[in-house]
């Protein structure tokens, strides 16, 4: 085969992927049907998705909050500021550490999770047997899996921000001795709604639509194999590490300009 058409087919392949994407999630925002019974499938899935997640988030958030602290605390005792350690915790949270962090753990707990089950009934032949029921297989299986993905991210955020603040003034407060009244007072003079919760929540946001929809299109295009299914676990939470790390340069600059 000549070299060129060999290169036209392997630039041909990332093209249909993303074509196949765009394609794929228009038809999961048009089948959302607003229901009592999609209501209750979407709840049921936040249960599934996101009380599940809380242990790995809770955990995960307090340590990274004692951390930075840790870390902040020794920089900052060298020129004398030991008491903005609450300043450098809540903005880093708040505007980097906390969706970037909560949306790649969401992707590697509840994110395979979705692809494997997809993938799963799709190597079963349960998609198809939907579809010779008549039922559509997007708006019974992803669409709520998709919708309850959309809402943990942003409640996951708030509370790995949460546990985050409360790690770092266990360690600042009652470990290292920083005035607690300075050290919530610098924190909340510093921390703006406007530019660090709304940050924040919209990453968040956009963190969890990218990294749901990474999970049920792998799952629901893998190839019906075992093989398949766990490449499509592995695809699921690389894609999404790439994809939210640009989406949130994008979204800090976009924020940043305005």
């Amino acid at each position: 085969m000549p070299a060129k058409k060999t290169k036209l087919i392997t630039l041909r392949k990332p093209v249909q992927i993303v074509g196949r994407g765009i394609l794929f999630f228009i038809q999961v925002l048009t089948s959302f049907r607003p229901s009592l019974k999609q209501l209750k499938a979407i709840l049921s899935q936040v249960y599934f998705i996101g009380t599940r997640s809380l242990v790995i988030i809770m955990v995960c958030g307090f340590f990274v909050g004692m951390v930075l602290t840790l870390q902040s605390y020794l920089e900052l005792s060298k020129f004398g500021a030991t008491d903005s350690v609450g300043t450098v915790l809540a903005l880093s949270l708040f505007r980097e550490l906390g969706p970037v962090l909560t949306a790649l753990l969401f992707s590697g707990r509840a994110g395979t999770s979705i692809a494997a089950e997809i993938g799963l009934m799709k190597a079963t032949e349960q998609l198809s047997a939907m579809e010779l029921m008549a039922i559509d297989p997007v708006q019974r299986v992803v669409v709520p899996r998709f919708f309850a993905g959309v809402i943990c991210v942003p409640l996951l955020t708030a509370l790995f921000n949460l546990t985050a603040i409360a790690g770092g003034v266990a360690y600042a407060v009652y470990i290292m001795g920083v005035d607690s009244g300075i050290f919530w007072s610098n924190m909340l003079s510093s921390v703006e709604f406007q530019r660090d919760f709304m940050m924040s929540f919209w990453k968040s946001l956009v963190f969890g639509i990218v990294a749901t929809f990474i999970a049920v299109f792998s799952g629901y295009f893998t190839t019906p194999t075992g093989d398949g299914i766990g490449r499509a676990t592995t695809q699921t939470v690389v894609v999404t590490a790439v994809l939210v790390l640009i989406f949130d340069f994008i979204i800090t600059a976009l924020m940043s300009w305005t």
